[in-house]
């Protein structure tokens, strides 16, 4: 393992994704369907290239487990057409703030799909960081259900929704990991996002301007770069290593925010985010403690 080329490679993963979320939400006008599918259209050739070089092109895409994979993609399918919907109602940086309660989800839905044991660090830390969260949404509340407030709702909804089923996606890799390869789990993803888009065609797709063109197109290959160096970096360092580095989305999205789109960053926004994020660091830390204990209790159990 070397954890240093892992946590470069996911830093430059978080950045891509972030450069895409300025696409995405530069493209206003394009439906958010629209959106999903000329994010995996043009991802595709990035991801073909890159099984092409791992010499996983064939072998590594054959699977036994298609019901697997379709509830995944379908799942990271909705999240990502949520996200990007929501873009166009909320701040990038609220956006990314609401996003990062994922984590805290997940350990909800493993609870509750998987029948794991949440102990007290754990269920605190899920507290902490619904409680970030609250934070963030309560001007959306206090604006109340009509005009501009019923707007940002609809926002908050939507990307809640996106983070909802970006923890579903999660929960299926999980299951998914110990038996299929990464490859397949990539390349099976990306065709059905590319399938399910196009049934939101008949809801008012858009043809692009030329400067749409060119932020989709451009959308859709940091997109498939960016999925390309976080599935490497995995491969250099373990994931609970590499998980408070996905935090570094929040300075980028502040940056883009704040320089591209104008966006301000209101005190309450930043307090609520503070608390999600340290929330998902607790349960990332607690995550590693629990999977060395594991580790060492199978060493135990070993014969010698």
């Amino acid at each position: 393992m070397k954890p240093a080329r892992g946590i470069l490679l996911i830093i430059l993963a978080i950045t891509v994704f972030s450069i895409q979320s300025g696409f995405v939400k530069a493209a206003d006008r394009v439906p958010a369907g629209q959106a999903v599918f000329f994010r995996s259209a043009c991802a595709l050739p990035v991801v073909f290239i890159w099984l092409w070089l791992r010499g996983e092109l064939t072998h590594g895409l054959r699977t036994q487990n298609y019901r697997g994979h379709i509830m995944r993609s379908v799942a990271g399918t909705i999240a990502m057409g949520l996200g990007f919907a929501g873009l166009k109602y909320l701040p990038l940086p609220e956006v990314t703030a609401l996003r990062f309660i994922t984590p805290i989800l997940i350990v909800i839905f493993a609870a509750i799909l998987l029948g794991e044991r949440i102990r007290l660090v754990r269920i605190t830390a899920v507290l902490v960081g619904l409680v970030g969260v609250l934070i963030i949404l309560w001007p959306r509340l206090g604006d109340g259900l009509a005009g501009a407030g019923q707007r940002e709702m609809i926002g908050a909804a939507m990307v809640l929704g996106s983070a909802s089923f970006a923890a579903f996606a999660q929960i299926f890799i999980k299951r998914m990991a110990a038996v299929e390869s990464t490859a397949s789990i990539v390349f099976y993803f990306s065709m059905t996002s590319l399938s399910l888009s196009l049934l939101s065609a008949p809801f008012g797709w858009v043809w692009p301007t030329g400067t749409e063109w060119a932020l989709l197109v451009g959308m859709g290959f940091v997109g498939g770069l960016g999925q390309v160096l976080l599935t490497s970096s995995y491969r250099f360092a373990d994931a609970s290593v590499l998980a408070p580095f996905t935090y570094v989305s929040m300075i980028w999205a502040l940056l883009i925010g704040y320089f591209v789109f104008e966006e301000v960053p209101t005190v309450m926004m930043l307090s609520g985010a503070a608390l999600v994020i340290l929330s998902g660091v607790v349960i990332v830390l607690r995550e590693r403690q629990l999977g060395k204990g594991r580790a060492a209790m199978r060493n135990v159990a070993q014969p010698k």
